[in-house]
């Protein structure tokens, strides 16, 4: 079957990287060789989203079926649309897998199929059945995205016992991490020196190294926030901007008026993500966009609004749609601008044109939020970017400044007093209802919002910070080329930052302003700065944010950050930007 992977992309489904369509890629052919040399039974290989684990994963199949280790294969996936994925990905190397759409799979198979493929849900229902598979065959089973197997005890409890029996197990994984202690099945844990357990991949391929090896794309983050206002159902209206280190409900609130379709700020937002989108198909004219919403409510909402601007209405693909699959497929077949998606963000959405995003939505957990930016870094040619607009909320600038950062699975982890993790597990259940998540956060009223462009993230660092909403320097910042190389990007980002702090001294110059009477812009700008990367340091270092304050304080001296001086906040800069070079502290 070996000759058969020439017809498979090493990132299948999508097209090839530049440089690599001829053969596996590295990672691919150093992961393969440690397989065959180890001949483990259970196998952890976590790769970043894009990078190929599918072709990776039936090239070890088609290796196992021919050395006739195995006999059989079964493929677990999170969705349908999956199922039906991993089925024409295998056919296309002589391994033929029956997704059991339509064929009343209860009454039995054809004996032409290598193997089936089926959701975790469908493993819960049926465990006993393909335990009994496992029994009677030498099987190989692929466990694709492991982490859902900890989504809920029973799936668990059901993937254990169900595939217990099996020859051999290969488990797969862009994101093995999750937020509770719920531990995924045939993953090997081992003791940390905190009393906690971590998980331990058998190989690993993280986002830094394939960003070097051109697999997959860079991406820039393009961050708004703004002053928001709402009424509570005790009829009070409070009012916050959007960015500031807020309590969590308070956040939660502001974040929800952002995300309200009748606001000024998402509208605002969904247009300057258009017109990025404009600026990216002139050098990819296929370029999409998707939009990530938080229930079907807004989604439809949000469509109007880019049908609006742009004359077309765009896709809208619904979790519980039973023609989402079809609708995903024929978006990634064509050329049309813009798709709005609900919940399967996560996994399912691979169309790899989508080069710019709009995180639209309240989740906030590091699992969703990693696989929500895995949509848009599937490199096709070298230099492409990727492009995600995100509100300026704490939890998610700290995600986005540690993208590159690999991160495992920890079990008994403790949890410090103000951690940024909203539930969302039970805001994801509220979502499935119409009156979306009232219940969760209080009902509420949106009543205004207003979107100010915040600064561009490119590598945990900031630009334009002090750009103004609506301006020449955030139109010259959306209307970057659609085609850099990573290092081209940086040069670009910096000329333009240092082009626009130059005009802005021109026209303080030509306004008579003297720096006494801009002091308090200087000092709102370098406390914006600070916050911001106080942030990203207490989301990786696990610790409460006035902690890091403190520590900041203890460090450098000075007063509260309200009255530090320029001098002052600078060196707390400095010294949380050392601190996140080795957070571990």
């Amino acid at each position: 079957m070996s000759s058969a992977f020439e017809h498979l992309s090493p990132a299948f489904p999508g097209r090839a990287a530049w440089g690599t369509a001829s053969s596996l890629r590295a990672w691919q052919a150093s992961a393969v060789d440690q397989y065959h040399r180890d001949s483990p039974r259970d196998f952890l290989a976590v790769a970043t989203p894009g990078a190929g684990k599918t072709t990776f994963a039936l090239r070890l199949a088609s290796d196992l079926l021919a050395a006739r280790t195995v006999e059989r294969v079964i493929v677990v996936a999170p969705t349908e649309h999956l199922k039906v994925q991993w089925a024409d990905a295998a056919a296309k190397v002589g391994i033929q897998i029956d997704p059991g759409i339509g064929s009343g799979s209860r009454a039995g198979r054809s004996r032409q199929f290598h193997g089936v493929a089926v959701t975790y849900a469908g493993v819960a229902a049926r465990l006993h059945h393909y335990q009994t598979r496992c029994l009677n065959h030498r099987t190989l089973v692929i466990l694709d995205e492991v982490h859902h197997a900890g989504d809920a005890l029973s799936w668990g409890d059901a993937v254990r016992d169900a595939f217990a029996p099996a020859t051999r197990r290969l488990l797969l994984t862009g994101t093995p991490f999750r937020s509770d202690d719920n531990p995924i099945p045939f993953v090997r844990y081992e003791p940390t020196e905190a009393g906690a357990r971590m998980s331990v991949a058998d190989f690993s391929y993280g986002y830094a190294e394939a960003l070097r090896d051109h697999v997959v794309r860079p991406v820039l983050f393009m961050n708004y926030g703004g002053p928001m206002r709402w009424r509570t159902k005790a009829g009070e209206e409070l009012s916050a901007n959007l960015g500031d280190l807020l309590t969590r409900d308070v956040t939660a609130h502001a974040w929800r008026t952002a995300l309200d379709p009748r606001g000024e700020w998402i509208q605002a937002v969904l247009q300057a993500a258009d017109r990025r989108l404009t600026e990216v198909r002139r050098h990819i004219p296929d370029a999409g966009g998707l939009v990530i919403a938080t229930n079907q409510n807004q989604a439809r909402a949000y469509a109007r609004i880019l049908a609006g601007l742009t004359g077309v209405r765009p896709s809208v693909v619904l979790s519980d749609d039973s023609g989402a699959s079809a609708r995903i497929e024929k978006f990634a077949e064509s050329e049309d601008r813009w798709m709005v998606a609900v919940r399967m963000v996560s996994e399912g959405v691979d169309v790899p044109r989508l080069c710019v995003g709009v995180y639209a939505t309240a989740t906030s957990t590091p699992l969703f939020f990693a696989q929500a930016v895995g949509r848009f870094v599937r490199s096709r040619r070298r230099g492409e970017i990727a492009t995600v607009f995100l509100p300026t909320v704490p939890v998610i600038l700290a995600h986005a400044s540690t993208l590159e950062r690999q991160r495992d699975h920890i079990l008994g982890r403790p949890k410090t007093p103000d951690e940024w993790s909203f539930d969302d597990d039970l805001l994801d259940q509220a979502n499935r209802q119409e009156s979306a998540s009232d219940d969760l956060l209080g009902s509420f009223e949106a009543l205004a919002s207003e979107a100010h462009f915040d600064h561009v993230m490119f590598e945990s660092n900031q630009f334009g910070l002090t750009a103004e909403p609506r301006s020449d320097d955030e139109r010259d910042y959306l209307g970057l080329p659609g085609l850099l190389d990573t290092e081209q990007i940086d040069r670009v980002l910096r000329e333009r930052q240092a082009r626009h702090l130059a005009r802005a001294r021109r026209t303080e110059r030509r306004a008579g302003v003297t720096p006494e009477q801009s002091l308090h812009r200087v000092l709102a700008d370098k406390r914006k700065q600070l916050n911001s990367l106080v942030a990203q340091y207490a989301r990786v270092s696990q610790r409460p944010h006035s902690h890091v304050h403190a520590e900041l304080r203890r460090e450098c001296g000075g007063p509260p950050l309200a009255q530090a001086t320029t001098d002052q906040v600078d060196a707390r800069i400095s010294a949380v930007r050392r601190w996140l070079g080795s957070p571990a502290r």
